[in-house]
Formats: C-alpha cells, sequence, structure tokens
C-alpha cells in the first residue's frame, strides 16, 4: 500500500465501502445526466433558436464550436485528473457547464450564443471525461462493466426525454428556458459531488506540460475547423480547408516532438505502445465515424423524404435510446458476472451492420425505426465494453489519460465522420439531380419557375434538400400555383426526394462499410482478464510497456 500512496493512487476510493460507493456513483451519474440532457434537449429547438437570432448563417458554428471545445477539454483533463484527481474538475465541469447554460439564455445575438455554447462545451468536455474516469476509481475493472452499462443507459434515457421535452417547451415556453430548465438539477449534482465525493490524494508533483497542451488544443482546433469547412458550402478545395488541415499535419508532427521530449506528457506516447488501447481507440473512431449516418442524416430521410413533420420524426429515433438503454445495462451486469467483454462487441458489432443495412434500403417510416431499434441493440452492446477494455489495460496512474484518450478518438470519429459522408451526400445529390433534371445539376433550383410558367407566381423558387425540411414553405408554395401546374409541381418535387432518397441510401451503405471495418479490428483486440483488483489485469503481461508499473500482488 504504500508503494501504491508513492505512485499517487487514491486509496480513499479504493478503500470506500459499497455502501459509500452507491452514493458516489449516483452523484457521478446525476452530473452526467446533467450535461447528456441539455444537450439533447437543444436539438429539436435549435433551427428556431438560430431563427429567433437571426443566424441560420452561422447555424453550422453552434454545433461545431461545442464540439470543438468538448474535445479539446476531454484531450487535456485526462492527465490533469491523474495528476490532481478527480473531484476538483468534477466540480470545476459542472460550474463551467451552469455558467454557460445560464449565459446561453441571455443571447442578444447569434455570436454571443456561439460564444456561451463553446463555453457549455468546455464544462461537458470535462464532465464526460471524468464522470468515466471515476467509474475505474471507484471500481475494479471486473465490476466496471456494470457500471459502464449503467452510465450508458443514463445517456440512453438522456437522449428519450430530452427531445421531446425540447419540442414542448419550444412550443409553450420561451426558448431560454431550454438551458435553464435543468439548472437545479445542475445545483444538485455539484451539490452531491461536494458532499459525497471522497477526498482525493494528489500525486506527488509533476510539471504541467504547457507546451504539449498548446500545441495539442492548436492541433485539434486546426483539424475541427478544417473538416467542419469542408463539410460546409467551401468544400474541400477552399485554401481555408486546405491550410487549416496543412497547418493540423505541422501541429500534429509537432505535437509528437514536443511529447517525447516532455518529462510529464499530457498525451502519453507509450500509451500507444498498448496494443489494446490503440485497437480500441481506432475501433472507437472508425466506428462513431460510421454511425453519424445513423445519427446525423436519419432525420433527412424522414422529413425529407417522407415528409414527416419535425414534432414526429424526434420519435423516429426513440427506438435506438430504448433499446440501448434497455440492452446496455444487461451487457454491463454480464461482463461483471463472466469476466468477459470481446464476445459483446463480437455480437454487438454485426447487429449495429444489420441495422444501418435495415436504413441503406428503407422506404418507409415504420423501416427507419426498425433500423434504427435494431442499432441500438447493437450498440447498446458495444458501448460498455470499449471504456472497459481501455481501463484494463493500462496501471492506474493512467487510468484518467487512457479513458480521455478513448473518449478523444471518438469524438474525433464522430467530428470527421459527419464531414466525409456529407461530402458523399452532397456528391450523390448533384449527381442524381443531374440525372433527374437532364444534365443540369442546378436545374432544381428553378424547377419551381418551371411549374409556376405563365401563372402569377412563376418567380423561382429552389427544390432542394434545405427546401424539402421546410414544410410549411413548400406547401405555402404549392397553395400559391394555379391548379393546372400543381401536378408538375408534385412531380418535381418527387424528383427532388427520390434523388434525396437514393443518396442517403449510398450514405448508409458509406457507414456501413466503416462499422463493418470496425468489426473486423475486433477480432484483432487482445482480451486480457478483468482485474479483480485496483483496476489491473489478473494475469499481467510484461510486453506491455504502460503497466510495468504494477505493484506486486494486485489483481
Amino acid at each position: 500500500m504504500n508503494k501504491d500512496r508513492k505512485r499517487g493512487v487514491d486509496e480513499t476510493m479504493a478503500e470506500l465501502p459499497a455502501a459509500r460507493k452507491m452514493p458516489v456513483m449516483l452523484a457521478i451519474v446525476a452530473a452526467m445526466f446533467f450535461s447528456a440532457i441539455n444537450q439533447t434537449i437543444v436539438g429539436p429547438a435549435m433551427p428556431r433558436i438560430i431563427s429567433v437570432l437571426n443566424g441560420m448563417e452561422y447555424y453550422s458554428w453552434c454545433i461545431t464550436i461545442y464540439l470543438l471545445t468538448s474535445t479539446i477539454a476531454t484531450a487535456l483533463v485526462g492527465k490533469l485528473s491523474d495528476m490532481y484527481g478527480r473531484k476538483p474538475f468534477m466540480l470545476i465541469g459542472i460550474a463551467i457547464f451552469m455558467v454557460g447554460a445560464f449565459l446561453c439564455g441571455f443571447s442578444g445575438n447569434i455570436f454571443e450564443f456561439i460564444a456561451y455554447r463553446g463555453v457549455q462545451g468546455i464544462g461537458a468536455g470535462i464532465i464526460m471525461a471524468t464522470a468515466f474516469t471515476a467509474v475505474g476509481d471507484l471500481f475494479p475493472a471486473r465490476e466496471r462493466g456494470r457500471w459502464m452499462g449503467l452510465m450508458s443507459a443514463a445517456f440512453g434515457f438522456s437522449s428519450i426525454v430530452g427531445p421531446p421535452l425540447g419540442g414542448w417547451i419550444v412550443d409553450h415556453w420561451d426558448w431560454k428556458w431550454l438551458f435553464w430548465v435543468f439548472l437545479p438539477l445542475g445545483f444538485v449534482a455539484f451539490a452531491m459531488i461536494l458532499a459525497l465525493f471522497p477526498k482525493t490524494e494528489r500525486r506527488p508533483p509533476e510539471p504541467v506540460d504547457y507546451a504539449g497542451s498548446l500545441v495539442l488544443t492548436l492541433f485539434l482546433t486546426a483539424l475541427l475547423l478544417g473538416f467542419s469547412f469542408a463539410g460546409g458550402e467551401e468544400g474541400w478545395g477552399s485554401p481555408r480547408v486546405i491550410w487549416l488541415l496543412a497547418a493540423a499535419v505541422v501541429l500534429g508532427i509537432a505535437f509528437v516532438m514536443v511529447e517525447m521530449r516532455a518529462s510529464s506528457p499530457v498525451m502519453p506516447l507509450s500509451l500507444f505502445r498498448n496494443d489494446i488501447v490503440t485497437i480500441s481507440n481506432v475501433i472507437g473512431f472508425v466506428m462513431s465515424a460510421g454511425m453519424m449516418g445513423a445519427l446525423i442524416y436519419m432525420p433527412l430521410f424522414v422529413q425529407g423524404v417522407q415528409g414527416v413533420s419535425p414534432t414526429y420524426a424526434g420519435y423516429v429515433t426513440m427506438p435506438m435510446s430504448v433499446c440501448m438503454v434497455l440492452i446496455s445495462g444487461w451487457i454491463g451486469r454480464q461482463i461483471t458476472r463472466t469476466g468477459k467483454y470481446k464476445r459483446y462487441a463480437i455480437v454487438g458489432m454485426p447487429v449495429m451492420i444489420a441495422g444501418m443495412l435495415i436504413m441503406a434500403f428503407m422506404n418507409s417510416v415504420w423501416q427507419a425505426a426498425l433500423g434504427m431499434a435494431v442499432f441500438g441493440f447493437g450498440l447498446g452492446m458495444g458501448m460498455p465494453v470499449f471504456a472497459v477494455t481501455v481501463q484494463n489495460a493500462v496501471s492506474f496512474d493512467q487510468l484518467g489519460v487512457a479513458t480521455a484518450s478513448s473518449q478523444l478518438f471518438r469524438s474525433l470519429g464522430g467530428t470527421i465522420g459527419i464531414t466525409v459522408l456529407g461530402t458523399v451526400l452532397n456528391g450523390e445529390m448533384r449527381r442524381h439531380l443531374r440525372a433527374s433534371f437532364g444534365g443540369d445539376a442546378s436545374a432544381g433550383a428553378g424547377a419551381g419557375a418551371a411549374a409556376g410558367a405563365g401563372g402569377q407566381t412563376g418567380a423561382a423558387f429552389p427544390l432542394d434538400t434545405e427546401t424539402l425540411l421546410n414544410q410549411p414553405q413548400l406547401e405555402a408554395y404549392r397553395q400559391s400555383l394555379p391548379a393546372d401546374q400543381l401536378a408538375i409541381f408534385d412531380r418535381l418535387v418527387d424528383m427532388v426526394r427520390d434523388a434525396l432518397g437514393a443518396s442517403l441510401t449510398t450514405v448508409f451503405l458509406t457507414g456501413t462499410a466503416l462499422v463493418l471495418l470496425a468489426a473486423v479490428l475486433v477480432f484483432f483486440l487482445r482480451e486480457i482478464p478483468l482485474s479483480t483488483g485496483r483496476g489491473l489485469p489478473e494475469s499481467p503481461e510484461p510486453a506491455q510497456p504502460v503497466r510495468e508499473k504494477e505493484a506486486p500482488g494486485k489483481g
């Protein structure tokens, strides 16, 4: 034990009796749910908020800034929480998130709103990174599966409750209450962490890797902004995109060089000499990139192709959340009971693939709901696995940075996946529109004029993906047309819908291919026994450099 204390192991967390651990876990879940529900509740209301603030041209920034700041915070807090403990960062994360949410409600213009969303992202990144790592502080690896499953279920529950609640609030209250309604939960979570979370023991003083932190922040900023701009109107050939991605490459190389010389690196490169950590993170990256097709582009099919209203479209994703909640909790208990985890990923990944294949060839709303349900079932099986895998493969003093690396790769995969799949969608839409309108990809933009030719409302009306999603505007224009032009207009709308549907098929197939690649990589993931002690495997692998400090007699 003395040796462990010299290594900075938080014995107060490890030695808590079971009766004390339960309230601590309740506090952790409360903090994570507070962050998650505030994310999911805003989604359906974002178009309304942007419209009120007159910032439609900055719509993507409201999402990008949140992803950017949360990703950077996740990457930086892992090492710092290993040095100074989880409790202070959990409290800081909750406080920052609450401040950001409070200020969002007072946004007077789109630029203030973007800035405050960035503050929220910082808090969310800190909360998520420390919450999952704290599970490793409290429980040995053998027991973590149960609690990782519970936390995944809590996140899934927020996905069930959040969207319909957000829609109801913007319909009946002011949009500002989206950010204020759960602030009392934030105060409760803060108080619970402050009162219940045990005092953490600091490790021996280590120099803070300021240079590595700065270069890592600049690298992630350039990389994510580059991909975000490329996925927008600028395209991959934009000079700004090229310069940002080139800067990301240079900064990435610089980061590696800085970390190789740092005495206490913010992201130790030795971590990636562990094949289990590396393969797990690659799987998380590829899987997140592929699954974005299911999560981001499903509304385009439901609203744009099927013509379902936004209110009811939110219910299509609910089967995924329900299935994920039900299965993730059960899988977590099974991991704890059996001590095995790889088998659940081997089964879960093909189920995810099956769900995405259903989505790729769906032609009705009920098929979309079925695809989401199957996908959620597979996601619930696989989600608890990889966090447990990474934590089980490293020594206790690297628990925070290892967990942060896992979440960092998932965040990067999701962000880059959105861009890649968006590029596929735009390219396929142009191709199908050219085929439908006789070789002119922009012909759809003047389709309304063709429909109204000879009438009194013959002004050009754009028929594209954005227009299909604005059903009131589409219907209002249709009602303004002469009766003899309605059939032509409806036929043109159907052509654009068919083009969107065919394009989404390619998008979902691309996502399926990415998830398939992740499924293949699972077979290369080495499974080692789950520890029943301080988070170290029962059968240590001396070949793993990141675990060479293992205390004798543990696990």
